[in-house]
């Protein structure tokens, strides 16, 4: 009676795996099933790349062939996805699984004598990002900082103000020094924002110099503003956003990711960053 009890639950239960899907499962896991995806990924993208070059027909028919070859291998890697999401219907609620999705529908659109023609060269061209819905470490990363945009837009809207104020002030002071660099508003924001990147600062400032002595104070005042301030104000913003999004996806699917490398990853783009702010201090 118990053994027709356990086969009715079986029979009722619409989540029952079946061998064909514990096989689908257990490739679509497999370490060698996505390095292969991704190498397929970067063949692809070399292959979009070296058709913006002058190639010999018979070269640029090859590339086509394996293009056709590459759509493909996506098609059914991505069908390999879907088979082994359980239940299924949760697939599209990643936005990286719409995002598959709908570049490999485009890249199916015939390029040859189409009016859709462009759209599926465009498609072709973001083939490299499906690689952020075979890495859980790179869809991390984006994830993070498409996250962080929001939060860093009033980040950005201060530092549009200072350099407006700064542009405005630096074309009615420096005009007449350097028309070149300080005629208008908008050539004045061009030559701030390489002072704040360092790019040629010094000669920049030299050339104001000449007249107005003081002016030093207005190029170091702007680069602590934006370079030392919001700059690292921005660094400081998505790094937050990272660790954030590392301790969800733990929470939410342990298994998907390596906790130790990624872990490793953080520290190596902290020093990073340490390194780089310390080279910036250095360069000014």
């Amino acid at each position: 009676m118990q053994d027709v009890t356990i086969n009715c639950q079986r029979q009722i239960n619409p989540y029952q795996k079946l061998d064909w899907q514990n096989w689908v499962e257990a490739i679509q896991k497999s370490k060698a099933f996505e390095n292969f995806v991704i190498l397929v990924i970067m063949i692809a993208a070399v292959s979009v790349g070296a058709k913006t070059y002058d190639i010999p027909q018979f070269t640029l028919n090859l590339i086509e062939t394996l293009e056709r070859v590459i759509i493909t291998i996506f098609v059914v890697e991505l069908v390999i996805r879907l088979l082994a999401t359980r239940p299924r219907h949760i697939f599209f609620k990643d936005v990286w699984n719409v995002f598959d999705s709908l570049v490999v529908a485009v890249s199916l659109v015939p390029i040859e004598d189409s009016d859709m023609a462009l759209v599926a060269r465009l498609a072709r061209v973001f083939w490299i990002l499906r690689i952020a819905g075979i890495k859980p470490e790179i869809k991390l990363l984006l994830d993070s900082f498409l996250i962080a945009v929001p939060k860093l837009m009033y980040v950005m809207v201060m530092m549009f103000i200072i350099f407006y104020i700064y542009a405005t002030l630096g074309s009615l002071l420096f005009e007449t020094v350097d028309p070149h660099s300080w005629g208008d508003i908008g050539l004045a924001m061009l030559t701030l924002f390489k002072v704040m990147t360092f790019d040629g600062w010094t000669e920049i400032m030299s050339a104001t110099m000449d007249k107005h002595s003081w002016s030093w104070l207005y190029y170091l005042s702007f680069i602590f503003l934006t370079a030392f301030a919001f700059l690292n104000m921005i660094i400081g913003i998505i790094v937050n956003v990272l660790e954030e999004e590392y301790q969800s996806m733990i929470t939410v699917d342990p298994d998907r990711i390596s906790n130790k490398n990624l872990s490793q990853d953080i520290k190596e783009i902290k020093l990073l960053i340490q390194s780089q702010r310390a080279e910036t201090n250095e360069r000014s």
